[in-house]
């Protein structure tokens, strides 16, 4: 029960920013773009109850990503609907590459800032929680960013792919849209694509943005999925 209380405590911020402003992002984009569903609907807000599934919460405790409801968009009501569409899926990954990056600059700036603070301090007892907060932000958004690009509607790289193909192979991968969790599933657990491709570009990411502090993100990742 320790465990589980000191895994809450550092996953939980983190993982619930990472959903709430991705879904959040999609809406803001859609109500520039003229759809204002979200902001009608009352999901246009940092609020994570507003956003909150609880399967989905759950998961990032239990598989180290999650997600939450996401925000109603009327493609129909965009201006441009093929075009904007694409700018609305990708403001979530998009967000995510940037609360990433935000993380691991801030990460990288409280461990300068105290690498003389010796352990056991009340200094220390703060900070390193912080340290880890901001560790795995990097990860979970990265991770989250990545998964989404997946090529598969409804993921958003589905949806930017549906929106920048001509109209015949657009039509045909909008088509797959009722089938598209059970691909994604099937492509995840069944085959190596989580290995071979999803695996490489989050270590690439992690160590592009942690540096030489990589280490710190791969550690608290591995301590939480314990």
């Amino acid at each position: 029960m320790e465990q589980f209380f000191i895994k809450l405590s550092i996953m939980l911020v983190p993982g619930l920013m990472a959903i709430t402003c991705h879904e959040v992002s999609h809406g803001y984009i859609a109500d520039k773009f003229g759809d204002n569903t979200a902001r009608y609907q009352g999901r246009l807000t940092l609020n994570p109850l507003k956003h909150l599934d609880i399967l989905g919460t759950l998961m990032v405790f239990v598989i180290g990503i999650g997600w939450a409801k996401p925000v109603p968009v009327n493609f129909n009501n965009l201006r441009h609907p093929k075009r904007d569409m694409i700018w609305v899926a990708a403001a979530g990954p998009i967000t995510n590459f940037l609360l990433a990056t935000a993380s691991a600059l801030a990460m990288r700036g409280v461990i300068a800032a105290t690498e003389n603070i010796a352990d056991g301090t009340l200094a220390a007892a703060i900070v390193d929680p912080v340290t880890l907060m901001l560790a795995f932000s990097v990860y979970i958004n990265l991770l989250l960013g990545i998964f989404n690009l997946i090529p598969v509607p409804p993921l958003d790289g589905g949806r930017v792919a549906v929106g920048l193909l001509p109209y015949g192979p657009s039509s045909a991968l909008a088509r797959l849209e009722p089938y598209g969790m059970i691909i994604i599933i099937a492509l995840v657990f069944f085959t190596n694509a989580f290995n071979y491709v999803i695996a490489p570009a989050l270590s690439f990411g992690v160590h592009l943005l942690a540096g030489p502090y990589a280490k710190i993100v791969f550690g608290v990742t591995r301590l939480m999925m314990r």
